[in-house]
């Protein structure tokens, strides 16, 4: 289909299709709380299809993430062209169509728009590993937009439903005028963005007919994709979901877990978790515990070990100088405060977004000092050590701090890495996440930060729903433990969450 067609699809995307057919009969919801096993539950049933024959093309699988697909992929031991459809909803819609990278809206097209209405615009993560397909540009009204489209209303009904930073958008007058250059821009320069492809998927002969379907974390399906998944089930023998309501923590962007609650199917709940300790899933029954709205009542319990749970009121009271550790923040601001803690006490760490060192510089001076005492260096060698000695002026009786050309604080916080003896070209022992980042990831020992701050406070005031959703997003921060959970208190009281 060319673009064009596309397009010319999109601006005639009758919704009320969808209803003509009368529901599927045979479709499977499987509650999975953490550490239960529903994604290996699915890939069994996935397993079960091929030995009674099903050819693997009859077969969709899709996951949350890119990364996650392909998991699922890497356990079934089959060629990427086996399993065409193992992908994410956005990457089955994008295939589908036969569009390229080319016709995407990207961040610097975001950023290209910014400057021509003079607003700010920028992306935290550029270059998103798990491509969930969220837009993580930090411009409120391009996400409110983005959040409208997600939930299949209109933006003035977003931005009457109230529940958004009036700091932040205060003028509907203003969002209206960047929605209508949006879709003039992407009109122009003939591009979509991640919610125009379902939509044109939507509206399009070009679904295939499956065996089976499987859909894993569906609890984070937003409304337009709900709609995708209403086509796709007239379009499968057997439709199987798969999720969590109590892990929803994307209300935010749009997604419905009460449409995932609600919808008719045959249910089965995973009751014992292979991750969690009993200290732990203990613990994480005191934040969904809270939640007022519509939710499954399901029980699950713990593996065989007892674990730990502590209140801590600064991390000097753990020793993170063993084991294997994950610290979750539930805002960017509040990791960046603990990122530069651990820099001043010369812990090696990792983040999404890399190691606490500046790799370059390590690797230069390792170089620099096999240099000084072997006297050869290979191409790959010799550029590093220039990029820290511009001038060229090497000295073999000096030592790589003595000479190189960068922050006097960096060579001395790599020196003290260095000498530590920790292995520096291996992943760090110690991981930092914010909560949303760290969702379906795990470690022995976790420390969960408790401060909220003051922007996710205002926005839980809200709405009844905002308070759902925080209490479910501090239930994946504590599952993410599988032995021991220690609470680190906030500063102030009134910044903390109450456990």
């Amino acid at each position: 289909m060319e673009k064009q067609h596309i397009m010319d699809h999109m601006a005639g995307l009758d919704h009320s299709r969808m209803g003509l057919r009368k529901p599927m009969e045979k479709i499977n919801k499987i509650y999975g709380p953490p550490g239960t096993g529903k994604t290996f539950r699915l890939i069994r049933r996935v397993k079960a299809y091929e030995r009674i024959g099903v050819p693997l093309h009859k077969i969709g699988y899709f996951a949350f993430t890119r990364k996650a697909a392909e998991e699922a992929r890497k356990r079934i031991n089959v060629s990427e062209k086996e399993v065409p459809y193992f992908q994410t909803i956005h990457a089955f819609c994008y295939h589908l169509l036969g569009l390229s990278e080319e016709d995407i809206m990207q961040p610097y097209h975001y950023e290209d728009l910014g400057k021509k209405l003079n607003i700010r615009v920028s992306f935290s993560d550029k270059y998103n590993e798990e491509e969930t397909h969220f837009l993580t540009c930090n411009n409120p009204y391009f996400q409110m937009i983005q959040r409208s489209i997600n939930k299949d209303i209109t933006i003035r009904q977003e931005f009457d439903l109230n529940e958004h930073d009036k700091k932040q958008v205060n003028d509907f007058d203003t969002l209206n005028h960047i929605y209508k250059n949006l879709q003039v821009y992407k009109e122009k320069n003939n591009l979509f963005d991640f919610n125009d492809i379902v939509k044109a998927v939507l509206n399009s002969d070009k679904v295939p007919v499956f065996k089976a379907i499987f859909i894993d974390e569906a609890q984070d399906l937003s409304p337009l994709q709900w709609q995708l998944y209403d086509k796709l089930k007239y379009h499968c023998e057997q439709m199987y979901l798969a999720g969590d309501d109590d892990q929803a923590i994307y209300a935010w962007a749009g997604a419905d877990v009460t449409r995932f609650v609600k919808e008719p199917a045959r249910e089965i709940v995973l009751r014992r978790s292979r991750r969690i300790s009993k200290a732990v899933q203990e613990e994480s029954t005191r934040p969904i515990n809270n939640i007022v709205g519509i939710r499954k009542l399901k029980k699950y319990y713990p593996r065989d070990h007892e674990g730990e749970s502590h209140y801590i009121s600064d991390i000097n009271q753990v020793d993170l100088t063993q084991g294997k550790w994950l610290i979750l923040t539930r805002t960017k601001s509040n990791l960046l405060d603990i990122m530069k803690d651990l820099k001043r006490k010369n812990f090696y760490y990792q983040s999404n977004k890399g190691k606490s060192f500046r790799v370059g510089m390590y690797e230069a001076a390792i170089a620099y000092t096999k240099w000084t005492k072997e006297g050869s260096l290979d191409e790959k060698e010799i550029s590093a050590i220039k990029d820290y000695i511009p001038n060229g002026k090497w000295n073999d009786k000096k030592n790589w701090y003595d000479i190189f050309s960068a922050d006097p604080k960096e060579i001395l916080y790599l020196r003290s890495l260095i000498a530590s003896g920790e292995n520096l070209k291996e992943k760090a022992r110690i991981w930092l996440s914010t909560i949303h980042a760290a969702k379906g990831g795990e470690e022995d020992n976790v420390i969960l930060s408790l401060h909220q701050g003051n922007r996710v406070q205002r926005g839980i005031r809200l709405s009844v729903d905002k308070q759902d959703e925080e209490h479910r997003v501090w239930y994946v921060g504590i599952t993410r433990a599988r032995n021991n959970l220690y609470k680190l208190r906030a500063k102030k009281k009134l910044k903390e969450y109450q456990l």
